[in-house]
């Protein structure tokens, strides 16, 4: 198995749960916000993690998945609808609940294109939430 080159079977993805498609989606967006800040010359190195935190954190993603909301196709916007409609068990401090959920239902969008192996589209999509 390449795991870093998916290429997950429409079973194996119906097999894993939101809250997993979101756990690893959470990685996977925050590589490509890791990989953006460097390669932008964004933040010092003692600034990565703090520069990092300010995009990763809930109510930043929320705000920048409303960017590309428009963009996603069917199978896309139903991907992530059931990543927001899932039942956090808790909420951090720094977002609102409906903030987390938005969060959520990116991350589980953005680990179900990775696990398919769909980088071009993840590239597309992350391209238009860090347009300035």
């Amino acid at each position: 198995m390449d795991y870093f080159h998916c290429s997950a079977t429409r079973d194996q993805l119906a097999a894993i749960s939101n809250l997993g498609l979101a756990h690893l989606g959470d990685a996977v967006f925050e590589v490509m916000v890791r990989t953006w800040l460097c390669l932008h010359g964004k933040a010092s190195a003692r600034g990565l993690h703090k520069a990092t935190v300010r995009y990763v954190a809930a109510p930043a993603q929320a705000r920048m998945v409303e960017r590309i909301l428009p963009l996603l196709d069917e199978e896309e916007g139903d991907v992530y609808r059931r990543g927001r409609n899932t039942s956090p068990h808790s909420v951090p401090q720094n977002a609102s609940r409906a903030e987390y959920q938005s969060a959520t239902g990116l991350e589980a969008l953005f680990g179900w294109l990775y696990l398919q192996g769909r980088t071009g589209r993840l590239n597309e999509l992350f391209a238009q939430m860090m347009e300035e």
